[in-house]
């Protein structure tokens, strides 16, 4: 059954079942109650044929899956998801959105059937008040979000929020941001920034697209100035990443920057954080990088 049809179902169904439904919500409600402090995630997702293809990264997705514990729900930052002023998505069932062209009818196929949560939605609104942030019942999961937590979680069986970013603000903006949010990692949430730190399409090599670990000079030095302040903890010069060097400045071309989720994952980072694990480290096609994080 497709979504439509079964949207349509439901208001054919006893009022017994709108009751199973509230008590579902309520369910939930009651599993924002305080845990361990969740991990965090930063995903190089890269292009979505990840979604559906077998490669080095998928399999790196699934490993540092295994070493998460359970959530209770997925908050998403994704750099496919921009817009003017902050939105939280609060539908119950988000659609899968396929913003992209040109790639095989088989990945638009693909659906990734995750129930939202519109109590995780209110707690990310109250988490990051006075900030206003818009209750959205419009968007969905682009494919940041669903084309690598569907390899985290392939049942979809965890409910996934997506958060916007706010094209108008600036990336220390969004870094003090996320700060608000780390009380969600105590109530079971975990967080994930979905991007690329190194992102220029227009330079990408697609003659040497399989290589491994292939990268120009300059997203060499890009990747290696990104990963050694992640590493040491001075994030200030990745957060004034558009006044650092012309290797930086090709690595991040663009003004809705790519790897603002990055700098999400940051702002949650505290000084009782035991450590930052990089996986998924490599370049490939000369202008492009999968690096990823977890944050402990």
């Amino acid at each position: 059954m497709n979504r439509k049809k079964f949207i349509k179902s439901l208001a054919l169904l006893p009022l017994i079942s709108s009751n199973m439904n509230l008590r579902d919500l309520a369910k939930i409600a009651a599993s924002m109650n305080s845990t361990d402090k969740m991990p965090v995630l930063f995903l190089g997702h890269g292009s979505p044929m990840n979604a559906i293809e077998e490669n080095q990264f998928v399999v790196g997705f699934r490993t540092i899956a295994k070493t998460l514990p359970t959530p209770n729900a997925i908050l998403c930052i994704s750099a496919h998801w921009y817009t003017n002023g902050t939105k939280v998505t609060a539908m119950e069932l988000p659609r899968t959105i396929h913003d992209f062209g040109g790639f095989p009818k088989e990945l638009f196929e693909v659906q990734y059937p995750a129930k939202g949560s519109p109590t995780l939605a209110e707690e990310a609104q109250k988490a990051l008040s006075p900030i206003s942030v818009e209750l959205d019942e419009k968007w969905g999961l682009d494919h940041g979000a669903w084309s690598v937590i569907k390899h985290l979680f392939p049942d979809a069986n965890i409910p996934v929020v997506q958060l916007s970013i706010d094209y108008t603000q600036p990336a220390q903006y969004h870094y003090d941001l996320a700060q608000s949010l780390n009380e969600l990692r105590s109530k079971g949430v975990l967080i994930i920034g979905s991007g690329n730190i190194v992102h220029n399409l227009r330079m990408v090599d697609f003659a040497n697209f399989d290589r491994d670990n292939y990268g120009y000079d300059w997203a060499i030095e890009a990747r290696e100035f990104i990963n050694s302040h992640l590493l040491n903890g001075n994030y200030s010069p990745l957060i004034n990443y558009q006044k650092q060097s012309k290797s930086l400045q090709l690595a991040i071309p663009h003004t809705w920057s790519i790897i603002l989720p990055l700098i999400y994952t940051l702002g949650l980072y505290s000084k009782k954080a035991k450590n930052i694990a990089l996986f998924n480290d490599k370049l490939m096609a000369g202008s492009l990088s999968m690096t990823s994080l977890k944050i402990i």
